[in-house]
C-alpha cells in the first residue's frame, strides 16, 4: 500500500484528500466554488503538512483528469505536476467518470446484477459527457458527448436498470423517461473516492509521463471570438472626428 495525494478540480468543487494503506487519513473539501484557484493551494499545503508532520513517505499524486471543467483541469494537473517535480513522486490519472462510480458502488446504492452505471457530466444545455459502467466496472460503452433525447440509452435500457448519476443526470431524466432509469442524486466527483482507483494503477504501474500528460477534455476548447473592432477611421468619422485630430 501506498501514500498518495488526490486532487479533484474537475467541476466546481475542489476537494484534496491524502489516502494511505488504503485508507482516506485527510480530507479537505469547498463546495463554494468555482474557487479552484484560491482552495486548492492553501489544500494541498496542508495536506503536504499533515503528510510531513506524520513522517509518511509520499509515493505519488493522483489527478482527476477529465473530462470535466477547463479550467479546474488545468488548475488541478498543473498542481499535481508541481508536487511531482518537486518531491520526485509518481504522477496517477484517474479518470473523472469512473471516479463518479466509487461512492455509488461503496454505498452499495444498486443492488441489481445486471444493472448498469451511466456517470454524467453537465455539458450545457442537454449535452452531457457520459459512459456505461457494469458493476465490476468494466466499460460497456466509451465516453461520449450525448446530446441527450428518448432514444440516446435506450439499447441498454432495454436490456435492464441503468443508474445515471453526476451533476449532468437529473435533467435527462424526464426525457429519458423509461421505467428502467433510474437517478441517484447528490454523487460528486471528490479526492476521498479516488484512491480505491488511484491504489489499483500505483499496484500496475500505470503512471503518466509529468511532462507531457494534459487533461482530458473530450472536446476542444472554443474560446469566444472578439467582436470584431471597426477601422479606426470609421470610428473617428462616427464621433464626428478626423484622424488628424487624435
Amino acid at each position: 500500500m501506498s501514500c498518495i495525494l488526490n486532487i479533484e478540480t474537475s467541476t466546481d468543487v475542489c476537494s484534496v484528500a491524502v489516502s494511505d494503506a488504503g485508507e482516506c487519513i485527510f480530507n479537505k473539501e469547498d463546495h463554494s466554488g468555482p474557487n479552484h484557484a484560491v482552495k486548492l493551494g492553501v489544500f494541498v499545503d496542508e495536506a503536504l503538512s499533515f503528510i510531513d508532520s506524520h513522517a509518511i513517505p509520499l509515493d505519488a499524486v493522483a489527478v482527476s483528469c477529465g473530462p470535466g471543467s477547463y479550467t479546474g483541469l488545468r488548475i488541478g494537473i498543473s498542481m499535481g505536476k508541481g508536487i511531482c517535480y518537486g518531491r520526485d513522486v509518481k504522477l496517477i490519472a484517474v479518470p473523472t467518470l469512473e471516479l463518479l462510480c466509487v461512492p455509488v458502488l461503496l454505498q452499495e446504492r444498486v443492488k441489481e446484477d445486471g444493472a448498469l452505471l451511466c456517470p454524467m457530466l453537465d455539458a450545457r444545455r442537454m449535452e452531457v459527457y457520459a459512459q456505461l459502467f457494469d458493476r465490476a466496472l468494466n466499460e460497456i460503452r466509451p465516453i461520449q458527448a450525448d446530446i441527450v433525447d428518448g432514444e440516446t440509452y435506450r439499447e441498454y435500457l432495454a436490456k435492464g436498470p441503468v443508474y445515471f448519476f453526476g451533476n449532468g443526470a437529473k435533467k435527462c431524466m424526464e426525457i429519458i423517461d423509461n421505467g428502467n432509469a433510474h437517478l441517484i442524486s447528490d454523487i460528486e466527483p471528490l479526492a476521498k473516492n479516488m484512491f480505491p482507483l488511484a491504489e489499483k494503477r500505483m499496484a500496475t504501474g500505470q503512471f503518466e509521463d509529468v511532462a507531457y500528460f494534459v487533461p482530458f477534455y473530450l472536446k476542444d476548447f472554443v474560446a469566444k471570438k472578439a467582436k470584431e473592432l471597426l477601422p479606426l477611421s470609421s470610428s473617428l468619422k462616427g464621433m464626428g472626428m478626423s484622424s488628424g485630430q487624435v
